[in-house]
């Protein structure tokens, strides 16, 4: 049974919701969010015991907020679409067509019909393993995710592989479903500041959509199976042989340089800087008298990662100032 911490002492009416996980888990399978997660991450996840798993709901109020925003769109989409789609102006003929998770057989007596898919699971045999994936939405054949996330995520573009990566599994897993080689990920933008929606790069509306060109369904293949192999290859490795996590995978942030004018007094810079350029440039406009320390770019995923206990990267970062706990 899985047990959670509440160190912050959250409320019983929110610490009940944040304790509520309602997603329909397959141990059976591997997910195709699992196949895109680091592999250090995904195999050490697996090792630690289940005592030692406890989470701190403090920590998962972004994910339950998120999984919030999908109950809530599902249930609207089963329950009161059509009265919605009224309400937006769209004609009668048009929605009377709506079928929503229809069947086979209903889809041969309206042919046609625009079929509305909503959380369905999808399963498929390779090389031993059975992969399961549960995509979001799919209408008229393309598959469509929801995304509650923050501004800087988008503006950085920092998930745009993983996105196409999901949504190209899910087609490869049910193509006759998903059949547009183009997805889309509706951003909902958790921190979005309307003051600010004229800037360059910042997203106009706090709800973006975006396409996506999905993989091919061979290269999409090619890329399960290689996964599959790279998992069973160290499923059994030791720690210190596990693959380390890349920097786009640890979400690192990008560096910075300190400027100490005085070198005798390091308990505060007297100016950072984005670059190495404007920091040895205020260096030499100060004749030379400072010194300047590049600081690596913070990461920020292993505070999020189920095998951070048995992770010796992370010590490795905690000790070179990147990961700070």
């Amino acid at each position: 049974m899985r047990k959670y911490l509440n160190g912050g002492n959250i409320p019983l009416a929110v610490a009940v919701f944040l304790a509520t996980d309602n997603y329909d888990y397959d141990s059976e399978t591997l997910s195709a969010t699992s196949l895109i997660k680091p592999l250090r991450q995904l195999i050490l996840s697996s090792r630690v015991p289940q005592e030692d798993a406890l989470v701190d709901i403090s920590n998962l109020v972004k994910s339950r907020l998120g999984n919030a925003i999908h109950d809530g769109i599902e249930r609207a989409w089963l329950d009161n679409y059509d009265l919605a789609m009224k309400h937006l102006g769209y004609p009668e003929r048009l929605i009377s067509r709506v079928k929503v998770n229809p069947t086979d057989e209903q889809l041969k007596l309206f042919p046609d019909a625009v079929p509305v898919y909503l959380e369905q699971r999808m399963h498929k045999s390779i090389l031993g393993k059975k992969i399961s994936g549960k995509f979001d939405f799919v209408a008229e054949g393309q598959v469509e995710d929801f995304k509650s996330t923050s501004v800087f995520t988008y503006v950085n573009n920092t998930k745009e592989d993983d996105y196409i990566l999901q949504g190209s599994i899910y087609r490869w897993l049910d193509p006759k479903k998903i059949t547009s080689d183009q997805m889309r990920i509706h951003f909902i933008f958790m921190d979005f500041q309307a003051s600010r929606s004229r800037e360059p790069g910042y997203p106009a509306n706090q709800v973006l959509s975006v396409p996506y060109k999905l993989m091919s369904l061979e290269a999409t293949e090619a890329y399960v199976s290689k996964r599959i192999h790279l998992i069973d290859f160290y499923k059994d490795a030791p720690e210190d042989q596990l693959p380390l996590c890349t920097d786009k995978e640890l979400w690192r942030k990008a560096p910075h340089w300190k400027y100490y004018k005085n070198p005798e007094k390091m308990s505060r810079s007297t100016k950072n800087f984005d670059t190495a350029q404007e920091a040895y440039a205020r260096q030499a406009a100060d004749k030379s008298v400072g010194i300047v320390v590049e600081r690596p770019g913070e990461v920020v995923a292993c505070k999020y990662c189920p095998g951070y206990s048995l992770c010796s990267q992370k010590d490795t970062l905690i000790a070179d100032g990147s990961l700070i706990i």
